[in-house]
């Protein structure tokens, strides 16, 4: 039997999934590791603690498998993070994380120096303080002795496979994220790459997805206990990982992930670029294109308000109180932005926000807030990409927020759109072992693996009752963020 790794590594956990040739998963692992926060609003993480967690992962994973039975690892990942490796490939600096808010400034001068229409010319984007570029200008101007030192850029999952196979690699969906990327070209941009201060020879190699870069390094077969042929595709960002693993890839499909972030990704065989430069223009692990839109903070809401505020880690429980009739009917709101806030707001003084409490507001309610909150903030994604033109009736669901049946049922008549739920949960790491399995040669496309691999286990519809009270409580969501965003600097 053929076996596939799939590699979902995401903010607060590393997921690994162990997949046969027939797409079942034999066994999945999850180890966390920490998230480091040494200014407000500042994200880091140290890469060797991603190696570190990926080998003890690995060795539990494979276990009881034959290791001439693993074919090839893929391996998806969170996007956007500042990555610097010297002329020794040691680390220089912790990666500062894709939610990372600390580049306001130099955000700011790239979208109003350099300007929107010249960046979005370059390479479809406009800049965001996730982005990886504004971090190297941060980096630039504020840590010189550190920049000085750079001899790679790469984004978190390329260092697990740059300590794989010793090959600097990047694919073109994970690239696109830098702000970095000719994205209708798929190459470095020299215009960009000058904007930041570094060359074409401080960048990796770029890949296809599915391609492979190489196999196993001696020394690390030895320490992971795999055979040295072992292939390593180039791999995904998480969220085009994720759309391989639900199966958004022609034209129009969308998936929607409640992860740590929230995004709504739209598959296009042709690039475009939305008019309002707030939805990313990024390039698919399929080998295409696709329109993503993405929110800060999605299930982290969640999990920040339960185990923060209510110091409860019982999810399902807390949900619980919150029947179908009172949904569309809450006066209390939310503002997901814990984080500051990407698509389409692009404010990194942007702050989570309740409003609405009265004496008689209930935990129940404010549960439901953050629920409809991450949802309407969805929502204005997927308003911009209707403005755009787009027609989206239905998506498929995917992440950790995913398995709430309340949280499906939320999204689905904020949006009103039908949502698919896939058989399998795990999204990034599914679509990262799928990725594997085309780079192995055991099918001929992404195309033909998704079709063969993914299915569909339920699907929710709205109902027009509860639709339209949500229509009414969005338009007012719109107006609170208007109200108060010239508040948010004086407090930030």
């Amino acid at each position: 039997m053929k076996y596939y790794i799939g590699t979902d590594l995401g903010t607060s956990a590393l997921k690994l999934l162990l997949v046969n040739v027939d797409g079942k998963i034999i066994k999945t692992v999850s180890q966390g590791y920490a998230i480091n926060y040494p200014n407000p609003g500042w994200s880091e993480q140290n890469p060797e603690d991603w190696w570190n967690t990926f080998v003890r992962g690995i060795k539990e994973l494979t276990i009881e498998v034959n290791p001439n039975d693993i074919r090839a690892i893929g391996v998806g990942g969170q996007m956007h993070g500042l990555v610097t490796l010297d002329q020794e490939n040691a680390v220089i600096r912790p990666a500062i994380l894709w939610n990372d808010g600390r580049t306001d400034k130099q955000t700011d001068y790239l979208n109003t120096v350099v300007g929107k229409e010249t960046l979005s010319f370059f390479t479809a984007n406009i800049a965001f303080a996730g982005f990886t570029s504004p971090k190297i200008l941060w980096m630039k101007e504020n840590e010189p002795q550190n920049f000085i030192k750079i001899n790679k850029i790469m984004l978190p999952k390329d260092y697990i496979n740059y300590r794989l196979t010793g090959v600097h690699c990047c694919d073109y969906s994970d690239a696109s994220g830098m702000l970095l990327l000719d994205v209708k070209n798929k190459c470095w941009s020299k215009e960009m790459l000058k904007i930041c201060g570094v060359n074409v020879a401080q960048m990796p190699k770029l890949f296809e997805s599915y391609e492979p870069v190489g196999t196993l390094l001696p020394a690390v077969a030895v320490l992971l206990g795999l055979n040295p042929n072992t292939i390593v595709v180039a791999g995904a960002g998480d969220n085009a990982a994720a759309a391989i693993g639900t199966k958004t890839i022609a034209t129009g499909a969308c998936n929607i992930s409640l992860g740590t972030s929230g995004t709504i990704f739209i598959a296009n065989d042709n690039f475009s670029v939305d008019k309002y430069n707030a939805l990313h223009s990024f390039c698919h692990a399929s080998g295409t294109y696709h329109l993503m839109g993405c929110i800060l903070s999605a299930a982290s809401c969640n999990k920040w308000f339960c185990e923060s505020v209510l110091k409860t880690d019982d999810y399902t429980d807390e949900q619980s109180s919150v029947s179908d009739d009172m949904l569309g009917k809450n006066d209390v709101f939310f503002l997901p932005y814990l984080m500051g806030e990407r698509s389409p707001i692009n404010d990194t003084d942007a702050r989570g926000t309740f409003i609405g409490m009265r004496m008689d507001t209930t935990r129940a309610d404010m549960i439901q807030a953050v629920l409809e909150g991450v949802a309407f903030a969805i929502r204005d994604n997927l308003e911009i990409a209707k403005a755009s033109g787009i027609k989206i009736d239905r998506s498929t669901l995917c992440g950790g927020g995913a398995k709430s049946e309340l949280w499906q049922k939320i999204i689905c008549n904020v949006l009103n759109i039908k949502i698919d739920i896939p058989e399998t949960e795990q999204g990034p790491g599914y679509g990262a072992a799928m990725l594997a399995m085309v780079g192995d040669g055991n099918y001929s496309s992404v195309v033909e693996c998704s079709e063969k691999l993914v299915k569909i286990k339920a699907t929710i519809s709205p109902k027009k009752e509860i639709a339209d009270r949500y229509e009414k409580q969005y338009l007012k969501f719109k107006e609170i963020y208007p109200s108060v965003k010239e508040l948010f600097k004086k407090i930030k």
